[in-house]
């Protein structure tokens, strides 16, 4: 009995983490949606998996806005042309920036599952876009991609 009730235990960890994904964001400074971008600039991942974004370009870094993420959900700073990995533990839309270059308009969204907190961050975003200096309307643009 104890060990069927281990195997079971381990499938079903074994499952879980295999089901887990990585997905690759690059920090560019010119992509296909523009200059000062994220790409892909909304990514739909799965809670669990693991978002790693690369310093494509230099000088770049990604940084949750702390304000712009789930309810609890965990915030990340990367370094300057560093590389930086997050694992998606709680559900909803996650906005982040490239902190030297936000007033550009450098962010992107991440939507883990339902896009809960989705309706809030429409409203919240508005702070965060009144300090772009160009690409004015790219994070509300992102925002309105989201089902």
């Amino acid at each position: 009995m104890i060990t069927r009730f281990l195997v079971i235990i381990t499938l079903t960890v074994m499952s879980t983490v295999a089901s887990a994904a990585e997905h690759t964001i690059k920090m560019l400074n010119s992509g296909p949606s523009g200059s000062m971008v994220f790409e892909p600039s909304v990514l739909t991942v799965a809670v669990g998996d693991t978002v790693k974004f690369l310093p494509t370009d230099a000088g770049h870094n990604a940084a949750s806005i702390p304000s712009l993420i789930p309810s609890g959900a965990e915030n990340w700073t990367g370094g300057i042309g560093k590389e930086v990995a997050i694992t998606i533990e709680k559900e909803g839309v996650y906005v982040y920036q490239c902190t030297p270059h936000v007033m550009l308009a450098m962010v992107g969204v991440i939507v883990a599952g339902s896009p809960s907190n989705l309706a809030q961050l429409s409203t919240d975003s508005a702070a965060v876009e009144k300090g772009f200096v160009m690409n004015k309307d790219r994070l509300s643009g992102y925002l309105a991609t989201i089902k």
